[in-house]
């Protein structure tokens, strides 16, 4: 369920808040073989699932960056920013890859609004998001997350 606010003074009651989680998506062969053709990087454990399936993770995986550029489309769900005239990605803080995204994997967003920051011109803000996997094991984002961490991420 997203959350929309309109404008800046709306935006930075915000801060502080969780946003939610996204819905669930699946990264399919073709999604991982799409993003190795538009940056160039076929390496087998991405792009080959009959090597793959030999490899150390039984499965192709998807690139980190691929589940990394996810972030945007599934915090779209979350967080509507209306009348503003643009809004840019600024950079990243600190991103992990502590868990492979494989084949057939469902992932969601989980995040939290933590910071609005005034600038010349509008607003930064900052968010700290982690990209689940449905059912994978690693470190839980938080006692209620149904996932686990597969991308995290702060969002300046």
């Amino acid at each position: 369920m997203s959350i929309t606010v309109n404008g800046l003074d709306e935006l930075k009651k915000l801060a502080g808040s969780d946003l939610g989680t996204s819905e669930w998506i699946e990264v399919t062969q073709e999604r991982i073989d799409t993003f190795a053709d538009a940056t160039g990087d076929h390496q087998w454990i991405h792009v080959d699932p009959e090597k793959a399936a030999e490899g150390p993770f039984g499965a192709p995986i998807a690139h980190g960056y691929l589940t990394l550029s996810l972030f945007i489309p599934l915090f779209t769900e979350l967080l509507d920013v209306q009348g503003v005239t643009t809004k840019v990605n600024y950079g990243l803080n600190k991103v992990r890859f502590p868990s492979p995204v494989k084949v057939g994997s469902r992932i969601r967003l989980v995040a939290k609004l933590t910071e609005v920051e005034e600038v010349p011109g509008g607003a930064q803000i900052t968010v700290d998001g982690a990209i689940e996997i449905e059912g994978g094991a690693g470190t839980r984002t938080s006692p209620s997350s149904d996932g686990w961490p597969s991308c995290t991420r702060t969002k300046a």
